[in-house]
């Protein structure tokens, strides 16, 4: 039946583990060149402010997980504690912009092993691959997450290594005072807006620690499990990135790290460690595999949780007797993932999907301000403080993002507005679609 539920299957190391995989595969090693471009010497800075924000969303997440611990994240929670609509733009934003992200993980993979003729088919046979490996069950997912996990730490060991080594040598070249960011990105100079910039764009780096909430229906003991992990996750992820940012820094200096297309491969480089560069590479494709794998994942489950109330279509809601997975929503998601690997050259969505996911943990800042009683565990000042955060991040981001996602948003209203005029769903008013509280 589509209203089947999902197997509680998942241990508090499994999140954290499914949730390091996401956030170091989508930030780690595709983030800081775009960051350094626009905040140069004070990438660090922007690269806190990320921090900062994301550990305000984390906790609105982690309170809502603990009261709903169903599939679907912000999606749900936006439902339950805002209304309908409320929730369908939470799970719009995730549903479009993790697309996209899927196939600039899949891209980004192969890139990493095989001379660009071969990227798209490699790419494509990556999407079929590890969508099969979701559909034999969540404990199948997480086992072979840790490993892509454990394979793309210790590579990222070596690039510290490798770039302290280097800042000891030859140490990089630093920016005079004033100098303007055209030394390292599109000639804006480097003040307030330029950092805010670079923390939009590494948000993109933490948004990992959603896939835990949207696995809410499969984790054990989900009211004390989820707000346990979503926090470990992301404070294993913060340090890593600073370090690793750091490390960068020191052995490139910010002119260099901006114009890189592989920023880690040169640190080693910088180290006189050339031999090591294919360990890099080999590092980077198992820290994309690894994103792209929880993302197929937490895509099923987000995907599962709209089609059960009918923003996406209700057949995807069906759950797989055998292996207790939303199947035929994950089957939905591969052939979308692998029509953009087809068609479309995406490496370049970052910006995008971080428009995506703000906009999502903005909801959820939204209706975690909401919770009373029992269900609250943090202060109203951190979800105010995320909330206006994630709206500052938004308007900071490259115009480019903006327009798209804007437009990609509105595409999503329409069709929702379409969807409501021809089956008004019990409990919405009709076609108005006005939102009613809950919870």
């Amino acid at each position: 039946m589509t209203a089947s539920p999902l197997a509680r299957r998942l241990t508090t190391t499994d999140a954290v583990v499914i949730g390091l995989g996401s956030m170091i595969g989508a930030g780690v090693f595709a983030v800081f060149a775009p960051a350094a471009a626009v905040a140069g010497p004070w990438l660090l800075l922007g690269l806190g402010i990320a921090g900062l924000v994301a550990y305000c969303n984390a906790t609105a997440s982690a309170q809502l997980a603990a009261q709903y611990p169903t599939s679907g994240g912000t999606y749900a929670y936006g439902r339950a504690r805002l209304g309908p609509w409320w929730g369908f733009l939470a799970g719009w934003g995730f549903v479009v912009g993790k697309t996209a992200s899927c196939a600039a993980m899949a891209l980004t993979f192969a890139a990493y092993l095989v001379p660009p003729f071969w990227q798209r088919p490699v790419a494509v046979a990556a999407v079929l691959a590890l969508a099969a490996v979701n559909l034999l069950g969540i404990t199948r997912t997480a086992a072979l997450t840790r490993v892509l996990v454990i394979v793309a730490v210790a590579v990222l060991g070596l690039v510290v290594a490798a770039g302290f080594l280097a800042a000891t040598r030859h140490p990089a070249p630093g920016p005079g005072p004033g100098v303007a960011v055209g030394a390292y990105g599109p000639g804006v100079a480097v003040g307030a807006y330029g950092v805010l910039q670079s923390a939009g764009l590494l948000f993109f780096a933490f948004a990992g620690y959603a896939r835990i909430a949207t696995l809410g229906e499969e984790v054990r003991h989900p009211r004390t499990t989820i707000p346990r992990a979503v926090l470990l996750a992301l404070g294993l992820a913060v340090a890593l990135y600073l370090v690793v940012g750091s490390a960068a820094l020191l052995a490139l200096g910010p002119a260099r790290l901006a114009s890189s297309a592989a920023p880690l491969a040169d640190v080693v480089r910088a180290a006189g460690w050339d031999r090591a560069v294919p360990v890099v590479a080999a590092g980077g494709a198992a820290a994309a595999l690894g994103a792209l794998l929880a993302l197929i994942a937490g895509l099923g489950r987000t995907s599962l949780a709209m089609a059960r109330e009918g923003d996406l279509p209700r057949p995807l809601a069906a759950v797989s007797a055998r292996h207790q997975v939303p199947h035929r929503a994950e089957l939905a998601v591969a052939g979308a993932v692998v029509v953009l690997v087809c068609t479309v050259d995406l490496r370049g969505v970052i910006g995008f999907s971080s428009f995506g996911v703000l906009v999502y943990y903005l909801v959820a800042n939204l209706a975690a301000r909401t919770q009373t009683g029992e269900h609250r565990r943090y202060g109203r000042p951190l979800q105010l403080a995320g909330a206006l955060g994630c709206a500052v991040l938004v308007v900071t981001l490259p115009w480019q993002a903006v327009v798209g996602g804007v437009a990609v948003f509105a595409v999503g209203i329409g069709y929702r507005l379409v969807r409501l005029r021809l089956a008004p769903p019990p409990g919405e008013g009709g076609d108005d679609g006005s939102a009613t509280s809950g919870g």
